[in-house]
C-alpha cells in the first residue's frame, strides 16, 4: 500500500510541477517527455523477462486483499460453554440422571447419536421438555456426564486419566465417536503399572481394540523386566495366558522365570492380602507351597487339586523343554510338585528323541523357514545391561552341544559358537556347522514401562562353524539409552517332521526370512 501510494503522489505531484511552471522551455519539455519515455521503454523491456516493480507490488497487494482470513474468537467458545452449558439459559429440554439436572438444548444434543435418535424418531421423548436417564453402566457417575454434556459446548476436552474410563463408559452411552476416540488416545499415553489392568478391562468392554492391543504391548514388555506386586494381583488368568504362550514376552534370564514368576503370581492370587516387598514374594511362595503339603500330607500335584484348577491352563503354556535341560531348575520343578507329572514325562521323552536326532540323524538345526514353530516353541531369554560397557554371556542349559557367547562391545553386538576357545561345562558338538533360527530385540523404558527406543534383528536363520563369530546388531549411539534390556528367542533343533538336507551343506551364511 505504501509503495503504490508514493508512486501516486510522485505522478501527480509531477504533473502539479507542470500546471505551476509554465514558463518551462521547450527543450526541457522534451527532456521531461524523452525522460518518462524512456523510464516507460525500460519498464517494457523489463516486461519481456519480469513485470513491473510497481505492477507487481499492486497485484500482490490486491492479492492480499482478496485472501479470506480467519480469526478464531477466543471468548465465542467459552461464552458459549458458560452461558449455554452452565446456566442453562434459552434451555429447551432438561436432562435428569442419577440425582442431576442439566438445562440444555436439543441442538447441541442432536451432535450425540443416542439423542439424534431419541429427537428424531417417534419415540415418546421426541416431544418431551424432560427426560430421565436410566444409567445401566456402573462406570458412569455424575461427574462423567457433565464432562460428557459439556462437551457438545465446547471444542476441547481435558480429560485426566484418573477419569478417564467413567467419561469413556459415558461417551459410549451416548454414541459420541469424536469423544470416544480422545479417550482411547489418553489411555494409550498413560499407560502405567497402577492403569494398564483397569484399561485393558475397560477397553475390552466398550471395545476399544487398540487399547486393548497397547495394553498387551505393556505388559509383554514389563511383566518380566519391571515386576510389580500390585500388578501381579490383578492381573487374571485370561490375560496372563496371552502374555506366557507369546513368544514377544520379553524374558528376562531365561524360561525358568516365567515359571517363577507363575509361581508368584499364582500365590498372590489365592493370597490377595499378601503386603510385603517384591524381593520377599518368592520366599513366601515357596513356603506357602512346602506348608501346604506338609500340612494336607499332599502328594497330588498342585494344579491337580481343586484350588489349582483355575490355572492349569496357564502353566501348560510354560515352555517346559528349556527348564528341564537345566539340572537346577528340574530339580525345584519336582520339589515344588505344581505340574503333573504326565506334562514332564511326555516333556523328557521329547528333548530326549531331539538329542538323539542332532547326533545320529544329523539334524543340525533349522534350515527352513518355520515361522509358526519359531512362535510357538523357541527358547526365550534375556539379559540387563545397566551401563555402557564390555559384556559377554550364555544363558544356562544344554542345547545339543550348540554354546552359544553373546558379546555386547562398542555397540556391536556378535555371536559365536564356542567349541574349542572357551570352556564350558557341558558337552559341545563339534560338528562343521551348526545352524539356529534367531530374533534379538533390544529396548529401553521409561520410570512407567513406556518404550523409550527399540531395534530388532526379526526372524533370522543363521549358520555357524566352529569357533565362528557373526555381528548380529551395530547400535547407533545416538539411540542408545541405559538400562537397556537385550532379549532373544532360539530355535537350535528342527521339528521332527522337517526334512532336513544331507551332509552337503552351505557355507556359513545368515539369511533374513520374511
Amino acid at each position: 500500500l505504501y509503495l503504490s501510494f508514493s508512486c501516486y503522489n510522485h505522478q501527480m505531484g509531477s504533473l502539479g510541477s507542470r500546471f505551476q511552471s509554465p514558463s518551462q522551455g521547450p527543450e526541457e519539455s522534451a527532456e521531461g517527455t524523452s525522460s518518462s519515455r524512456k523510464h516507460a521503454c525500460e519498464c517494457k523491456k523489463r516486461k519481456r523477462n519480469a513485470q513491473c516493480d510497481c505492477e507487481s507490488e499492486q497485484e500482490e497487494e490486491d492479492d492480499i486483499l482478496d485472501t479470506p482470513r480467519r480469526k478464531k474468537l477466543k471468548s465465542t467458545s467459552k461464552y458459549i460453554y458458560q452461558t449455554l452449558f452452565l446456566n442453562g439459559e434459552n434451555s429447551d429440554i432438561r436432562i435428569c440422571a442419577l440425582g442431576q439436572e442439566w438445562n440444555l438444548h436439543k441442538v447441541y444434543l442432536c451432535q450425540s447419536g443416542y439423542f439424534s435418535s431419541m429427537f428424531s424418531g417417534s419415540w415418546k421423548e421426541s416431544n418431551m421438555m424432560e427426560i430421565n436417564l436410566e444409567i445401566p453402566d456402573q462406570n458412569i457417575d455424575a461427574e462423567a456426564l457433565q464432562v460428557v454434556f459439556g462437551s457438545l459446548y465446547r471444542d476441547d476436552v481435558l480429560i485426566k486419566p484418573s477419569r478417564v474410563i467413567c467419561i469413556l463408559a459415558a461417551a459410549c452411552m451416548l454414541q459420541l465417536d469424536g469423544l470416544i476416540q480422545q479417550c482411547g488416545e489418553t489411555m494409550k499415553e498413560n499407560i502405567s503399572a497402577k492403569t494398564v489392568c483397569g484399561y485393558y478391562a475397560c477397553a475390552s468392554i466398550y471395545g476399544l481394540d487398540s487399547v486393548m492391543k497397547k495394553c498387551l504391548e505393556w505388559l509383554l514388555n514389563n511383566l518380566m523386566t519391571h515386576q510389580n506386586v500390585e500388578l501381579l494381583k490383578e492381573l487374571g488368568v485370561d490375560v496372563m495366558q496371552q502374555l506366557i504362550q507369546s513368544s514377544d514376552l520379553f524374558v528376562m534370564q531365561v524360561e525358568m522365570d516365567v515359571y517363577t514368576a507363575l509361581k508368584k503370581w499364582m500365590f498372590l492370587q489365592l493370597n490377595p492380602s499378601w503386603d510385603g516387598p517384591i524381593k520377599q514374594l518368592l520366599a513366601d511362595a515357596d513356603t506357602w507351597l512346602c506348608k501346604r503339603r506338609s500340612d494336607l500330607c499332599e502328594k497330588e500335584p498342585f494344579l491337580n487339586t481343586e484350588e489349582g484348577a483355575a490355572f492349569c491352563s496357564v502353566f501348560k503354556l510354560v515352555r517346559l523343554q528349556h527348564i528341564i535341560n537345566d539340572l537346577a531348575s528340574a530339580r525345584i520343578l519336582e520339589r515344588d510338585n505344581i505340574l503333573p507329572p504326565e506334562w514332564l514325562t511326555t516333556m523328557y521323552k521329547n528333548q530326549w528323541f531331539a538329542m538323539l536326532r542332532t547326533e545320529f540323524d544329523n539334524d543340525n538345526g533349522p534350515q527352513v523357514s518355520n515361522k509358526d514353530e519359531f512362535e510357538l516353541n523357541s527358547m526365550r531369554c534375556g539379559r540387563k545391561l545397566s551401563k555402557d560397557g564390555d559384556y559377554c554371556w550364555r544363558w544356562t542349559g544344554f542345547n545339543f552341544g550348540f554354546d552359544l557367547l553373546v558379546t555386547y562391545t562398542n555397540r556391536f553386538i556378535v555371536f559365536k559358537r564356542n567349541t574349542l576357545s572357551q570352556p564350558c561345562g557341558g558337552a559341545v558338538s563339534l560338528q562343521p556347522r551348526r545352524h539356529l533360527a534367531y530374533r534379538l530385540r533390544l529396548a529401553s523404558f521409561d520410570s512407567r514401562g513406556k518404550l523409550v527406543c527399540s531395534r530388532s534383528t526379526g526372524y533370522q536363520l543363521l549358520t555357524l562353524e566352529k569357533d565362528q563369530e557373526y555381528v548380529v546388531m551395530n547400535l547407533d549411539s545416538r539411540l542408545l539409552s541405559f538400562p537397556l534390556y537385550v532379549c532373544c528367542n532360539f530355535l537350535y533343533t528342527s521339528p521332527p517332521s522337517d526334512h532336513r538336507p544331507d551332509s552337503s551343506e552351505q557355507s556359513s551364511a545368515a539369511r533374513s526370512v520374511s
